[in-house]
């Protein structure tokens, strides 16, 4: 653990006009690059039956989850090549780069025909394009965090760099908000058949305008002063990660980024899918909520990246991953008591049993739809999770077929394996229909009830969780632009940002909701999340210096840290 105090920095001069609106250009760039990005998220389930329609629906949205998640299994690859690419050649013409292909990526999502038009080709290419978008977006984050960071002043960096920060939320809000407006203009069956492309291909326009924004921006001055005086990087892979500096590469991973990218997917997507799928609240209502909460908490990034000038990065930073794994299981709670509260009260009164062989009951997950669950374990906790029903599993004697308890009434199971497709289909609609009736009688909701929603407490248990994430993602891109030198600073900082973000917190509703499935505790997926931050918190308050007063124009700076 390094103890070493840096020196007070000089105040710094103020950004001139010039700087403040290449700033502005480069962030708006970056929101649009977002806005490419998180449309997928927001219309999974739309996507899954578009381009999955050849598996279960469980497996289909299942499936759906791992295509979003494929853009950012590969953002850490889009770090190490733009990261290089960036430190060799410069800032601007990455920014260049990266924008053509995100846009491009994104309108052929919308011309792409579905399953039921050219097969098995429709998921495969829908994979590639998302993993062409992960790659851009791997390369435009440090691009754009390190371009601001090195305009702004000493003193100033953690205010302007959170207005980097705030793209990814304006982006995931501007997504939200084409969707709902295309969807209420064209009416809900018309957008779930074909007008849901139109927010893809809206993406061409917003294409033109960020490359011309792009090419009106000037090099980075820290970047154009060290190439002038031939002090680049000739090898920023090797400098980066295979010498000294990727220890701290390994402790920004660990230390900072994982836990900031579990909280910020829990605060936003996992508690959008939490409300959709276990909840059972319609789309519409689930996205203004969102949408409101965003509003409401996006004035934070900047107010946290001002107050990280004051008394640092890592307090904040550390702070919010601590506060989210503490709260984050009332938080959920709370949500399920406002938003669809005769779930807790059907659970509470009537508890759903599934009694069964343990050994009949397998993990419901088939990547490639070819498997099929026909044990009677299996077809009962289906149905179940299908429904939004928190459920658990007791013991039963081997060879036992599964029967559901709801509450004091009994539904018996049937085995299905090896039974004809006609005799299954009959088993099953016998089996559901008995189910659906005793679940109804128990007072469990087929759709949350408009009217039950407690929209207000909603809307502040979302907007708290949105403020966790401005802790934890406000301050960052100063912090990690601060560990770092100038010249593997690209490199450096991208790729511990996209590792964490692209694996630790990308695959945080496929992990979540994969738990969840198994276990029928819709809150069992908090784990995760829980799990990840408080590894973050210890390791980073251990191991991980502050870095605020920092004058990132001296290379001197960083030579403690290395030691």
């Amino acid at each position: 653990m390094s103890t070493t105090t840096a020196t007070p920095l000089p105040s710094g001069k103020p950004l001139t006009a010039g700087h403040k609106k290449v700033i502005f250009a480069s962030s708006l760039g970056t929101v649009f690059e977002w806005y490419d990005f998180y449309l997928y998220g927001s219309l999974a389930v739309v996507i899954a039956a578009q381009f999955f329609s050849g598996v279960n629906e469980t497996t289909g949205f299942i499936f759906a989850l791992l295509a979003f998640a494929a853009g950012f299994a590969v953002r850490p690859f889009g770090a190490i090549v733009f990261g290089r690419v960036g430190d060799m050649i410069g800032r601007k013409f990455t920014f260049l780069v990266t924008i053509v292909i995100m846009g491009l990526s994104t309108f052929m999502v919308g011309l792409l025909p579905s399953y039921e038009s050219i097969g098995i080709a429709a998921p495969v290419i829908l994979i590639v394009l998302r993993m062409l978008q992960g790659l851009a977006l791997g390369g435009e984050y440090g691009g754009a965090a390190t371009y601001v960071a090195e305009h702004a002043p000493n003193g100033k960096r953690g205010l302007y760099t959170s207005f980097i920060q705030t793209t990814a939320t304006i982006g995931l809000f501007l997504s939200l908000m084409v969707i709902l407006g295309v969807r209420e203009f064209f009416g809900v069956e018309a957008f779930n058949e074909w007008a849901w492309r139109l927010p893809f291909l809206l993406s061409i326009v917003l294409l033109g305008i960020s490359v011309w924004i792009r090419m009106q921006l000037s090099e980075s001055p820290l970047f154009k002063e060290m190439k002038e005086s031939g002090k680049a990087s000739k090898a920023p892979i090797t400098e980066s990660f295979f010498s000294k500096n990727g220890r701290i590469v390994l402790l920004a991973l660990l230390g900072a980024t994982a836990g900031q990218a579990v909280v910020w997917y829990a605060g936003q997507f996992y508690a959008m899918y939490f409300l959709t799928q276990s909840l059972k609240v319609d789309s519409t209502t689930t996205w203004l909520l969102i949408a409101g909460a965003l509003a409401i908490g996006t004035p934070f990034f900047v107010f946290f990246g001002w107050l990280s000038d004051k008394i640092g990065r890592k307090k904040i930073v550390m702070a919010g991953c601590l506060i989210a794994a503490l709260t984050y299981f009332p938080i959920f709670k709370g949500l399920t008591h406002y938003a669809n509260p005769a779930v807790a009260e059907a659970s509470a009164e009537s508890p759903a049993v599934v009694i069964a062989d343990p050994d009949t009951c397998n993990f419901q997950f088939d990547p490639v739809g070819k498997k099929k669950f026909t044990s009677s374990c299996d077809i009962a906790t289906a149905a179940l999770a299908k429904a939004g029903v928190p459920y658990s599993v007791q013991e039963a004697p081997r060879g036992t077929v599964a029967r559901v308890m709801i509450g004091d009434t009994p539904i018996d199971g049937f085995e299905g394996t090896g039974l004809a497709g006609d005799a299954f289909k009959a088993s099953t609609a016998t089996f559901n229909t008995g189910l659906t009736g005793a679940l109804t009688e128990a007072g469990y909701p087929g759709q949350a009830d408009p009217a039950r929603i407690n929209k207000p407490m909603v809307l502040l248990l979302l907007s708290i969780l949105v403020i966790y994430v401005t802790m934890v993602y406000g301050p960052i891109a100063a912090w990690l632009v601060e560990l770092f030198p100038t010249q593997i600073r690209y490199t450096s900082m991208s790729l511990p940002y996209h590792i964490g973000n692209g694996w630790f917190g990308g695959f945080l509703p496929t992990i979540a909701f994969a738990l969840v499935a198994a276990t029928g505790n819709i809150y069992y997926g908090l784990w995760y999340p829980i799990v990840i931050a408080l590894m973050t918190f210890v390791i980073g308050s251990l191991f991980l210096r502050e870095t605020y007063k920092l004058d990132i124009t001296r290379e001197d700076t960083y030579t403690d840290q290395h030691k």
